[in-house]
């Protein structure tokens, strides 16, 4: 398991839970706008010094009965195959687990839920299934073939979906909303997609700092009047609809 980094304490990464944020090296897509491109781009993770498993599990067993639980997150985790074994670990310690996912590894996913290794996900959104998605913006926007893989994993995308919908662990679904790229529209139809009564769905200002393109450092967010006028617009949709800074 290639451990990039460790936030020892966070209180905003697992709603309603103490935890700390655990960051594995090495993403399928190359989203533009993903302010960790040292989890991402080859260069920059083979210069991360990291921390070893052992470095790890010692950390944590010094926390049992201080955090609630770990926040596992990317990078996109499910690329590791060594995941559930790593899971079972911090489990036996006692501790909660959420996954922070991109959806692209369904079998991985429903392989941790069936196995009951998770106990809340997390799943990005990047934007509405094609034909109605704007993905050609991605093309348009990036440089050295840092192109997001989002087209290339519509199914996978969707059937993690599915599976999220089925209650069997408590979820919610996000999208980091980038100027340039999403639309209101674009938003209204991911609603009309992944909408329902039991679902949870938060949107994300982009934030303009240490991007993977440098060019998305030089756009401004979308104001918070307009992210408020969308979540109105989408929120009979949902059970939960909100927005975060």
């Amino acid at each position: 398991m290639k451990i990039a980094g460790l936030q020892k304490t966070t209180l905003i990464d697992y709603p309603g839970k103490i935890a700390a944020t655990v960051f594995l090296s090495g993403c399928n897509f190359f989203c533009p706008w993903c302010y960790s491109p040292e989890l991402v781009l080859l260069d920059k993770i083979k210069k991360q010094p990291g921390i070893s498993e052992k470095e790890f599990f010692a950390f944590l067993k010094e926390k049992i009965g201080l955090l609630d639980g770990l926040v596992i997150c990317g990078g996109e985790p499910t690329l590791n195959k060594d995941l559930p074994d790593f899971i079972k670990k911090i489990k036996k310690l006692g501790f909660l687990v959420k996954l922070d996912t991109n959806g692209s590894n369904p079998e991985m996913l429903k392989n941790l839920i069936a196995k009951n290794l998770l106990d809340y996900v997390a799943m990005d959104i990047k934007a509405p299934l094609a034909p109605k998605s704007n993905m050609n913006k991605f093309r348009l926007r990036t440089s050295k073939n840092q192109i997001s893989k989002f087209l290339n994993y519509q199914k996978e995308i969707k059937k993690s979906v599915e599976i999220l919908k089925e209650g069997k662990v408590d979820y919610e679904f996000r999208t980091t909303v980038v100027p340039t790229i999403h639309t209101q529209r674009d938003i209204l139809e991911i609603a009309k997609w992944i909408g329902g009564k039991n679902v949870k769905y938060f949107l994300q200002s982009f934030r303009p700092e240490k991007t993977l393109d440098p060019e998305f450092e030089k756009i401004k967010p979308y104001s918070e009047e307009w992210m408020e006028e969308v979540k109105k617009k989408i929120s009979p949709f949902f059970k939960t609809c909100g927005t975060r800074s």
